[in-house]
């Protein structure tokens, strides 16, 4: 995959890349929607997405200098937003496994896309900031959703309010990133991971991303509901009688006859 490719499909995995080496590393919109269309066109070919970047950081944001060179700034940033809100809209429709390969920085619109992946790599130089106070603007991405649910409401409010930088030890200890690997290993070991999912069972990760999805705002007797009933219909599926004949048979289950 060429650094300027947008989007790749190999051995399962979707690849859409954010950001280039160009405008020092800030968010290619060509890309992302390129992306977008991708994910709404994903068939039964895909079996998960990842999120990268191809220069040295996953991504810095927004082009800044794009901003002040526009006539309209507020048209101009409001485009933007919408262009990237239809991209992570497209993230959640597709109920894949989203993993994100977070080399170097993460900052403004990277940060919300590296809060927006399911599983996010990264290695021990890479660096999240959200990085709107600093240019006297609000957060976009999802970051004000997601962050919350990530880290808590109180600490969401101090990383965002006071602009802060969070190290790689850190971000796992929040749980933004799921875990560390070395800095040269980040890509490979995110593909690895998102190619994981590629032969298991499908309808169960969608089920699981639906599940926790509303699970922050629902009640427990609520989940609970959701909970038997996601877990009766799992058992009709191709996918749900697979796995249990396979575990009964004392085998190991081929999902990729039923996904």
């Amino acid at each position: 995959m060429s650094a300027d490719t947008a989007v790749d499909l190999t051995d399962g995995v979707l690849t859409l890349t954010i950001a280039t080496a160009g405008a020092g590393t800030s968010m290619n919109f060509d890309l992302v929607n390129a992306g977008t269309a991708a994910l709404r066109a994903a068939g039964d070919e895909v079996g998960a997405v990842l999120l990268t970047g191809s220069g040295a950081n996953f991504c810095a944001g927004g082009n800044v200098r794009d901003f002040a060179a526009a006539e309209d700034r507020s048209a101009y940033l409001a485009e933007l937003a919408g262009e990237l809100h239809e991209f992570v809209r497209a993230l959640e429709a597709v109920e894949l496994p989203v993993v994100a390969a977070v080399q170097g920085w993460a900052a403004g619109a990277g940060m919300s896309l590296v809060c927006a992946a399911d599983i996010a790599i990264g290695g021990p130089s890479t660096k999240l900031r959200p990085a709107y106070p600093g240019i006297g603007l609000s957060p976009d991405g999802g970051m004000s959703w997601s962050l919350p649910r990530i880290v808590g409401k109180s600490r969401a409010a101090e990383i965002l309010l006071t602009d802060a930088v969070i190290d790689a030890e850190e971000a796992v200890r929040l749980g933004i990133l799921s875990r560390l690997v070395a800095d040269a290993d980040v890509l490979a070991e995110a593909t690895t991971v998102a190619r994981s999912f590629v032969a298991g069972p499908r309808s169960t990760y969608a089920a699981m991303k639906r599940l926790l999805a509303v699970s922050s705002t629902s009640t427990l007797d609520a989940q609970l509901d959701r909970e038997r009933d996601g877990i009766a219909a799992a058992a009709g599926t191709p996918a749900g009688r697979e796995g249990v004949n396979a575990f009964i048979e004392k085998r190991k289950p081929d999902y990729t006859t039923v996904n």
